[in-house]
This record gives C-alpha cells, sequence and structure tokens, in this order.
C-alpha cells in the first residue's frame, strides 16, 4: 500500500527535512507540500535541494488542502498546530512537529506557552522509557502522533535510563546544550543572523524559561513513575556556529549506594538493543559531526566520583533525530512499516 502524504509548513527548516526523509521512502506519495506566505511559489523555490520534488507547488495551508491525505504532518510554528489538527478529525494518522500537543499539563503549557491548550497526543520518542516499556508500544497503531522538541528529546534520552533505575537523583539535573540555529526555525530574527552567530557562542532563555522544560520533565517523571514536580532542572541552551546539531551534556547526582557497574547498566540496558540510540563504549564521547543527517542519538557516559555525579553526553542531528527523523520513525511504527525505513543510521562526514 502506498500512503499518500501532505506537509504543511513545506518552505522551513522542519518541513524540508521531513519531505527530505519521506522523498526515498517507498511506502509513501507526497502529493501536497503548504505554506503560508510563500504558497504559490514552486517548493524548489525554498528546497533547492529536494530536485526530486520540484514539481510540487507550494499550496495554502487549509483544512480543506490538507484533508483527504492518509498522512498529515504539521511543520508549523508552536501554537499553530491546533487550529488545524482540531479540523482534521477524519485524516488516518496526524503528525505535529509542533509543540501543540506535546504536554499532558495546561498549567505548564499557559506558563511556558500560553495560548489555547490542547491534548497530548501519543508522544514520539519511540526509545523512551514509559510505564515500564518503550514508548514504541505505544506508538502502535497510533492515529494522532506528537514529534518532539529537539532539546528535550536530547535530554530525555541522555537521563531516561538513569532516572528510571534509581541511579541517579532526578531532583538536581543540570544540562548544558549546544545548539545550532536550525532548531529555531526559518524565519528572520537578528539573534540568528550570521554576523551574529559566526564566531560567537551565545546563551539564551536562561533561568528555566526554556519551553523545553517542562517536555523533559514529563518525559523523565514518565519513565521513573515519579510526580514532575520532583523532576528539577537546570537548562541552558547555547547557540553555536553551525547550522545543525545539538550536544547536550547533563549531570545528575549519584544516587546513594549505586555501584559504577549499575549505573552504566542502567543505560546499557536501555539501549543496547536499540538501533538509532547508542551507547558508546566507556571513556568515549561524541560529537555532532558524527551524526549529521543521521537520525542517530549518540550517547557517551562518564561516572565522576569525586564530584558524585552522572555525566552524559548526547549528540543528535536537531533535525533529524530531533525533529523529522523521530516523526518518520514514529510513523512507521504506527504503519506497522519497518521502523528504520527511510531513515539512515550513518552520518555525513566530514
Amino acid at each position: 500500500m502506498t500512503y499518500s502524504v501532505a506537509v504543511s509548513g513545506a518552505s522551513g527548516y522542519a518541513g524540508g527535512e521531513i519531505l527530505r526523509l519521506l522523498a526515498d521512502h517507498p511506502d509513501v506519495e507526497i502529493r501536497t507540500v503548504t505554506a503560508h506566505s510563500n504558497a504559490g511559489q514552486p517548493l524548489v523555490d525554498h528546497q533547492p535541494h529536494l530536485r526530486s520534488l520540484a514539481h510540487l507547488t507550494l499550496q495554502e495551508t487549509t483544512p480543506d488542502i490538507l484533508s483527504g491525505h492518509d498522512i498529515v504532518f504539521l511543520a508549523l510554528p508552536h501554537g499553530q498546530s491546533g487550529q488545524y489538527t482540531d479540523a482534521l478529525g477524519d485524516a488516518p494518522l496526524v503528525i505535529d512537529a509542533g509543540a501543540d500537543h506535546r504536554l499532558t499539563s495546561a498549567a505548564a503549557w499557559d506558563a511556558f506557552y500560553g495560548g489555547a491548550f490542547h491534548e497530548a497526543w501519543t508522544y514520539g520518542v519511540p526509545e523512551l522509557l514509559v510505564d515500564g516499556v518503550k514508548q514504541r508500544e505505544h506508538l502502535r497503531g497510533a492515529t494522532r502522533i506528537a514529534a518532539p522538541g529537539c532539546n528535550a528529546s536530547t535530554v530525555s534520552l541522555s537521563l531516561a535510563p538513569g532516572v528510571a533505575a534509581g541511579v541517579i537523583d532526578a531532583s538536581d539535573i543540570v544540562s548544558v546544550l549546544a545548539v545550532g540555529p536550525s532548531g529555531a526555525g526559518k524565519s528572520l530574527k537578528t539573534n540568528l543572523l550570521a554576523s551574529e552567530i559566526l564566531g560567537s557562542a551565545n546563551p539564551y532563555a536562561v533561568g528555566g524559561t526554556h519551553r523545553h522544560i517542562p517536555e523533559i520533565r514529563q518525559a523523565l517523571a514518565a519513565a521513573s513513575g515519579a510526580d514532575p514536580d520532583g523532576i528539577r532542572i537546570s537548562f541552558t541552551p547555547v547557540l553555536v556556529p553551525m547550522s545543525r546539531g545539538i550536544l547536550a551534556t547533563s549531570t545528575a547526582p549519584i544516587a546513594s549506594g549505586a555501584t559504577d557497574a549499575q549505573i552504566r547498566d542502567a543505560w546499557q540496558s536501555a539501549y543496547g538493543d536499540e538501533t538509532f540510540v547508542q551507547l558508546l563504549p566507556e571513556g568515549r564521547f561524541p560529537r555532532t559531526a558524527d551524526v549529521v543527517g543521521a537520525n542517530t542519538a549518540l550517547i557517551g557516559l562518564a561516572i565522576d566520583r569525586s564530584a558524585n555525579r552522572v555525566t552524559v553526553v548526547t549528540a543528535v542531528d536537531n533535525l533529524v533525530k530531533g525533529t523529522a527523523g523521530a516523526a518518520i520513525q514514529s510513523m512507521n511504527i504506527a504503519l506497522g512499516l519497518p521502523e528504520a525505513r527511510a531513515l539512515s543510521l550513518n552520518g555525513v562526514a566530514p
């Protein structure tokens, strides 16, 4: 069976990456691409690297145009998906790459986003532990999927094994992330200009204000069965001059009585059989260059007994494993297709 697909926000970074991956998917046909201000223009005017899709023209983003497809991807700014998902009730599968359907708490949405709150959908990070099983079990047969925030899923994958196994203390997590500006989208912003970024590292959303914080707390609470209020995290992202990538360095105190072997075994047990999330050998740590273009999350783990903390360093491509790759991996699972279809394990180098 070939599934018909519509992709909204197709002129942006997330929408373009969804299209790049879907273009090589043997089970889908990309029929419709939509945009707002760029509607009426050829897709390749905005995504010139997508040569196999040069025949497509960007249409208006409306419920009528998006409906009638087997799969609809929404790659819209936060707060804009809900107006369309409410009107797509008959669509067999809808995947939202925005934040509108990620959070279970209306209070958290109001505090970090504001505007209309929409119900949470099945979270699109298959490798996360949720209620004692991997999230992929909840994705099987799902009809509504919320693709993750790239920073949020990176930190959650980094720490969920230790939280679930009880070998780290989740009440004192510190995460500092080096991130590429493509995660902020394609809209023109002064702080994202090359002249502002090149040769500089720029922190933003400092002091507990970043919108991905409640998403991380929600994911780690689900992994451990704990109250999200018991998950406390100091989260600081830093823009660095690379177009793609996240390098997340997260630390947490070692739980009383946890041995080095138990700590490493928590991550090995969680990810030893996974294709796209891999724990590196002891003493090895990833680079963002190792995951460019790939749907992989590479994890390095260190046990710092002098500070009594575990340090986890995780690298992902924010546009692939952080967004579009996670969405398509989740789509494959929901439809009963091979999970890795159209997703690369290998990065691009140099």
